[in-house]
């Protein structure tokens, strides 16, 4: 079954909402396992429940078939979205447009091509699509 992750920020922001209806959109499409990802960060003092994160979620969009949510813990949120992305072996990841910039600063970091896109079909064999708001 075609796998399709989605990192989101809780609470759910307009970005992110935009973000989760173009996820939700493409796993409709493929009949694709969702997973709907945030990541609480070690330095934070908030931190979200799996149950919260799912509750807010199906507020806006109702019960969504085929769909899981994860909560991760992490001192980076994009190493920590990249080694859940890894281990979830996704065939699609979906990010916010704002997103799609802090990735390509920390990418930048570890390689001299900040290409998140073609960084993530190398690394890890996946297709990546940017949200627009």
């Amino acid at each position: 079954m075609t796998q399709v992750v989605v990192p989101v920020r809780y609470p759910l922001t307009e970005h992110s909402t935009a973000t989760l209806a173009t996820a939700t959109d493409i796993a409709a499409e493929r009949d694709a396992q969702l997973t709907v990802l945030h990541v609480n960060q070690y330095q934070s003092d908030g931190t979200v429940a799996r149950a919260t994160l799912k509750d807010a979620v199906e507020a806006e969009f109702g019960r969504l078939p085929n769909a899981r949510f994860v909560v991760r813990k992490g001192l980076l949120v994009e190493k920590t979205l990249l080694d859940e992305i890894a281990a979830e072996e996704a065939d699609v990841v979906v990010i916010g447009k704002k997103q799609a910039g802090r990735w390509r600063e920390m990418i930048r970091r570890l390689v001299d091509d900040p290409d998140i896109e073609h960084y993530l079909r190398n690394e890890l064999d996946c297709d990546v699509v940017t949200a627009e708001p």
